[in-house]
Order: structure tokens, then C-alpha cells, then sequence
């Protein structure tokens, strides 16, 4: 490549000016006997050092082009798949980004009839929007710690929210989200809220390494679940049957009996904390091969569970078994969040890595990444199943909306 006599008078000046600058006098002296440049000629001082941190961070974003022209080319050569009309996967770019929360988000819920969505924050608030719209459209106060948790009761009536100030609350949504109720109970930071499908009673779980089970007209705890050795990171309820699951900081998901308040089961191969677990959806694809041999069995819900850790894998159990039979490895940092696709043929992740993965759990692979989908860790996301929609909020203090196709 040959320089213009005007780029070549810049490049010696910004070496002159490096050279001065960082004490090399001699060689400054020999270079403007050379070049015939001079220090007063110099106008842009750290010249070099800027061109030579741009080239770098060119060549960076060079090897992220090239790894998602790798990726695009792959599915190029897999030629053209049939539609599926039933749902679909999230699609770039995101449709809102939704912008208000002052710290981290932890948490976001779709509500189950309006097209509604809230938000948790480390900022001690929960924030309500239009996600057809990307209307902000109320702020719920009430905590004083952070918000770690919401969650819809199944009519769309009540919402949960549980924060490090300790304490459970219950909204009501039909008098414009009045808090209703505050449960005491827990002893240390509460992590997560799930209703169980009645909406009769409330599962939370807790730093203070228990489960608590409470019935909601009262706002009394009725059951006290202990077995974790550590924080109890996320609860989940199958809705078919009594079982709830568990996952902790001591690496290991624990199944519940929920109508005994007994542990059934211990399930431990992950090498870090399990940080977020997901029951399969009704009419699930079998995964082994025994039951894949038996034509159009679907299985029920919560057939499998899958859990994410900070071992950077997913894991997917047979709940009958209590038997890990697949390991999805990718992402490069904490596991944040899994969701069971409703098409029951694949599964999505979100990452510390920034990225959302589509996997198909069939062929057991990543079938789609979308790299750096927030500028900084992605903690959390939620599949609207009335409508295909898909919501991430992240540490950047933005909750993005994705359309699914």
C-alpha cells in the first residue's frame, strides 16, 4: 500500500511525537535529520498511540464478524427450513429497549393476559410497561433493599416481588397494583417468588439457604423446606404435579414433594453454583433414546429439567430418573437463565457472556447466538407464551423486547 505524501507527513509526525514525547531524543534527532520533519510541526498530540488502539479494537471486531459470518455460513449450508407457524425464536434487532431503572434489572415477567411486562431492579423498584407499545407506564415503590424477583399468579390478579430487604409483596393488579400484603419470615436476602398454578399459595426461596411455602389469603407460612447447604438461588413448580424444584449456590438442584414438605431427590453434576432451572413444557419431543423409539409419545410437563450454572454449562435431567442426559456447553460465563422453547423441540439461554442462545435440543447443539445482545451481563428473561415475545434485562439497566418469528 502506498501512503499520499500527506498521510506520510502525518505518520512521521506522530512518530516524531511519539519518540519525543516517551524520551528518545536521539532517535528524534536522527529521524527529523532523515525525514526533514520538525517539532513545531506537530499539531495532534498521541496521535500514534490513538491509530495504534483503533487498529486493535478493528481487529477485534473483525474476528466478532468473522465468527458470525462462520455461523451464517453454517446455516446456509443447511439450506431453508420449513416455518413453524405455532411460535418462533427471538429475532435481531430488539423490537424496545426499555429504559428507566437507575441500577442492574433483576428480574422481568410478562403478564399472562394484558400485553404487560414488569421489571425488578437493585434500585429498590418494580417498573410496569406496554410491551406492544415500549410505554413505561407506572413505577410500584415499596422495598428498601433491591428487588430480586417477580412473578404473575396464573389469573394475572396478584404480583409477587421479593427483595433483599427481606420481606415478600403481594400486589394487587386490579386496584391499580396496591400492595395488598407484606410476608415476613425469611432471614436473610429473598432470591425468588413463584405462585403455585391454584394461585392458592406461594413458593420463596431465600438466602437463609430455605424454602417457604405461603398460603396467600392468609400471608401465613404453612411449610418450611431445609436440605441446601447454601443460598437457594431459584424456585420453580411443576404445574401437573406436586413436585417443586430447587437450585443453590452448594451445586446441587433438590426436588420437593410439595403436598409432604419432603426432599425427593438430589441431583449434583454441576461444578458451581446452579444458578436458574426450567421445568419442560406439556407435549415434549422425547430425548432418550428408549423413548425416542416410540412413535408420537409426547411426554408430559416437567418431564425434564434443565439448569444453568456458573460452570458456564446446561444441564438437561430426566425428573423420573433423576439422570442427567445431555450437557450443552457454549456460552463463555455464568448461565443466567434457561427457558424450555414452547415449539418443545428447543431450549434458550441467557448469559453473563451477553449473548442468547438457541438450542436444538434434539440434535443437542447451539443452532443460533446473538453476541452481545446488551452492552453488559445478561441476568434475566422471560418467554410471553400468549403472544411470541421474548424480554432480556441485563446489568445495563435496560430490558430489551425481541420478536420471535
Amino acid at each position: 500500500m502506498v501512503l499520499t505524501s500527506k498521510q506520510q507527513k502525518s505518520l512521521e509526525l506522530a512518530i516524531l511525537d511519539y519518540l519525543l514525547k516517551n524520551g528518545y531524543e536521539n532517535s528524534a534527532n536522527a529521524f527529523q535529520a532523515e525525514t526533514g520533519v520538525q517539532e513545531d510541526e506537530i499539531k495532534k498530540k498521541g496521535d500514534l498511540e490513538r491509530k495504534w488502539t483503533s487498529v486493535l479494537r478493528l481487529q477485534r471486531q473483525i474476528l466478532d464478524y468473522e465468527s458470525k459470518i462462520t455461523q451464517l455460513e453454517a446455516e446456509i449450508e443447511e439450506g431453508p427450513k420449513k416455518k413453524d407457524s405455532k411460535s418462533g425464536i427471538p429475532r435481531q434487532p430488539a423490537k424496545y429497549e426499555l429504559k428507566g431503572h437507575r441500577e442492574p434489572i433483576t428480574a422481568v415477567c410478562f403478564h399472562p393476559i394484558f400485553s404487560q411486562i414488569v421489571s425488578s431492579s437493585e434500585d429498590g423498584s418494580i417498573k410496569l410497561w406496554d410491551y406492544e407499545s415500549g410505554d413505561f407506564e407506572k413505577t410500584l415503590r415499596g422495598h428498601t433493599g433491591a428487588v430480586q424477583d417477580v412473578c404473575f399468579e396464573n389469573s394475572g390478579h396478584l404480583l409477587a416481588s421479593c427483595s433483599a430487604d427481606l420481606n415478600i409483596k403481594l400486589w394487587n393488579t386490579q386496584s391499580n397494583y396496591e400492595c395488598i400484603k407484606t410476608l415476613k419470615g425469611h432471614d436473610h436476602n429473598v432470591s425468588c417468588v413463584k405462585f403455585t398454578p391454584t394461585g392458592d399459595h406461594l413458593i420463596s426461596s431465600s438466602r437463609d439457604k430455605t424454602i417457604r411455602i405461603w398460603e396467600v389469603e392468609s400471608g401465613y407460612c404453612i411449610k418450611i423446606l431445609e436440605g441446601h447447604e447454601e443460598w437457594v438461588r431459584k424456585v420453580i413448580v411443576d404445574d401437573e404435579s406436586n413436585i417443586i424444584a430447587s437450585c443453590s449456590k452448594d451445586q446441587t438442584i433438590r426436588l420437593w414433594n410439595f403436598t409432604q414438605g419432603i426432599c425427593v431427590g438430589v441431583l449434583r453434576e454441576h461444578s458451581h453454583d446452579v444458578e436458574c432451572i426450567a421445568f419442560s413444557p406439556p407435549n415434549f419431543d422425547p430425548l432418550t433414546e428408549d423413548r425416542k423409539g416410540k412413535k408420537k409419545k409426547k411426554l408430559p410437563q416437567g418431564a425434564y429439567l434443565a439448569s444453568g450454572s456458573r460452570d458456564k454449562t446446561i444441564k438437561i435431567w430426566e425428573v423420573s430418573t433423576q439422570q442427567c442426559i445431555l450437557t450443552l456447553e457454549g456460552h463463555d460465563n455464568w448461565v443466567r437463565e434457561v427457558i424450555f422453547h414452547p415449539d418443545c423441540k428447543h431450549l434458550i439461554s441467557v448469559s453473563d457472556d451477553k449473548s442468547i442462545k438457541i438450542w436444538d435440543l434434539r440434535e443437542s447443539r447451539c443452532i443460533k447466538t446473538y453476541f452481545d445482545s446488551h452492552n453488559h451481563f445478561i441476568q434475566c428473561a422471560d418467554y410471553n407464551l400468549n403472544d411470541p415475545v421474548f424480554a432480556t434485562g441485563s446489568v445495563d439497566k435496560v430490558v430489551k423486547i425481541w420478536n420471535c418469528k
